[in-house]
């Protein structure tokens, strides 16, 4: 099974990947965990352009490509070997990313990316996806350190992912969860493990 977690940043996606890990674990599952840009060492590589690098400015199409090309090399090093030997996957964000910061908050049209991404991916989708799903205000008011530079980005913008994501969820309900974000990271956690032993069911 492959799996998902997304949502704006701040949301503790991170977190939450390594909890439902841990808890998957202890189920008896085996257990592949990735992040998406990253994950590979090409992929490392591209996630610093994209986040941290000295170009700070980028095309929108330069952007969600480079993403697109990091998840493709994800896909073949990491998580089409793990579903092959039938661990568990679980993925800190993946295509529906770039469908909703690039497409419905940038401005790129979301059939198109996720067109490119079905390329990209070689059509390894995930099976579900939880949503987190918190505020623009408080999930910038988690975030510490220095903001990377899609971070940077205006609240304006954010508004703009939040309801990009929840209208992705609107359209296939039977493959996501919306999760409210803003309890405690453990009564989060129980919620996602949850939703994730009845898929398993």
């Amino acid at each position: 099974m492959f799996l998902s977690l997304d949502g704006i940043d701040g949301t503790g996606k991170s977190t939450q990947v390594r909890l439902l890990a841990e808890t998957l674990r202890g189920w008896g599952r085996s257990v592949t965990t990735c992040a998406d840009p990253g994950g590979t060492e090409l992929g490392a590589e591209i996630r610093e352009i994209l986040l941290h690098g000295r170009q700070t400015t980028m095309g929108l199409r330069t952007e969600a490509l480079l993403f697109m090309a990091s998840r493709a090399e994800l896909v073949d090093r990491v998580i089409g070997p793990a579903l092959a030997r039938g661990e568990i996957v679980l993925a800190d964000r993946y295509l529906l990313a770039n469908v909703v910061y690039q497409g419905h908050a940038g401005g790129l049209s979301p059939d198109d990316l996720r067109m490119i991404g079905h390329f990209a991916t070689a059509g390894v989708l995930p099976d579900f996806t939880v949503l987190l799903d918190l505020p623009v205000a408080a999930a910038r008011a988690r975030r510490s350190g220095k903001a990377d530079r899609v971070e940077s980005r205006d609240d304006a913008y954010f508004e703009r992912v939040r309801r990009g994501f929840s209208d992705e969820a609107a359209r296939d309900p039977a493959k996501f969860a919306v999760v409210d974000a803003s309890p405690a990271i453990a009564e989060v956690q129980a919620a996602i493990a949850e939703i994730v032993r009845r898929k398993l069911e």
